[in-house]
């Protein structure tokens, strides 16, 4: 289990001190694909790197399998990297050294004999698909095909937590598709914790059981992903969920409310509810914006509507009758 508790980071710069994370308080639970997402500059990457010590802490602790990061000598943190191992955006292969190379390189480190680190780098290889590029040198293969050598390089000591850091914001839809599905694969049959940083909605829904939304260094919310991206409740979520601003123009709002809706099933995301609305109770709403997408095997939808102010309460109390719909008056534009 990898728990944060308080914890900041804070940059000395030209202009003065950048406080890059603030109280940061985050568990992550043995096993699990966790996701960290934010905008740029939200603080995302130096969190990551905190967790392997690569950046030291200002304040507060990382504890990971009950080991107090931050009170490591520098050989019990070399050490204790060996367990904690990272993959980049740009790979960070060994250009002179062949893939097998590559990914016997920490075991070398390691003291593994050199037959027992080719073996044991010929089964990873296989395990990520690339057991004919033993021979290969970096330049040679595909960014999809290097990122899984540096997968297969991550994996060569056995570690107990795979790092991503923007795993696959340098890679084509097509091949992140496949980068995410061998991570998620390896995390099933190895049982290895995952932590995905990424600016990327996509890659979260893709593969990560929980996430936690960063906002300029600290966590605007945190918990399953299904929930987060189906009624994210802090603005920063909204941005990522829904991120169209609407033309306050559109709307009056000496005269009309919002009210955003959330659609928990396919069965709920098919009700023509303005329709209903009108109908029935004679309520006046009209849709500003509308979107569906698949969360956790399921269907969730998301609506925002402008309702009059006279009939928000009426519209509340009707749509409260629905299985599987959730709805809030919101104030802002987000």
């Amino acid at each position: 289990m990898i728990e944060i508790r308080h914890l900041s980071k804070t940059f000395a710069s030209p202009e003065g001190e950048v406080n890059a994370l603030h109280d940061i308080n985050l568990t992550i639970p043995d096993g699990d694909v966790y996701g960290i997402i934010g905008m740029s500059g939200a603080g995302k990457s130096t969190l990551v790197r905190c967790i392997n010590m690569l950046e030291k802490p200002t304040g507060g602790t990382v504890m990971v399998d009950g080991r107090d990061m931050g009170a490591l000598s520098p050989a019990e943190l070399r050490k204790a990297r060996r367990d904690i191992t990272m993959i980049f955006q740009q790979f960070n292969l060994l250009m002179q050294r062949t893939c097998l190379q590559n990914v016997c390189f920490p075991m070398e480190l390691s003291g593994v004999k050199k037959a027992a680190a080719r073996k044991r780098a010929m089964e990873l290889l296989e395990l990520v698909g690339l057991p004919d590029k033993a021979g290969a040198y970096p330049a040679q293969l595909s960014g999809g095909q290097q990122q899984r050598v540096a997968i297969a390089r991550a994996l060569a000591t056995d570690p107990k937590v795979l790092l991503c850091d923007e795993a696959t914001s340098a890679l084509d839809p097509s091949t992140t598709a496949q980068i995410l599905s061998l991570i998620r694969d390896i995390n099933a049959k190895l049982g290895i914790t995952v932590v995905v940083i990424t600016h990327q909605m996509s890659v979260v829904k893709e593969i990560c059981r929980h996430v936690a939304i960063l906002d300029r260094g600290t966590v605007a919310e945190e918990g399953l992903v299904s929930a987060v991206f189906a009624a994210p409740r802090s603005q920063a979520g909204r941005r990522l969920v829904f991120p169209g601003r609407v033309d306050e123009k559109v709307i009056d709002p000496a005269r009309r409310g919002q009210l955003r809706l959330v659609f928990r099933d396919s069965a709920t995301t098919s009700i023509p509810l303005v329709a209903r609305m009108a109908r029935e109770r004679g309520i006046l709403a009209s849709v500003i914006s509308a979107t569906t997408q698949p969360l956790g095997g399921e269907t969730y939808g998301g609506m925002l509507l402008s309702i009059p102010h006279e009939q928000m309460a009426e519209a509340r109390a009707f749509l409260g009758s629905i299985a599987n719909l959730t709805a809030e008056e919101v104030s802002d534009h987000v």
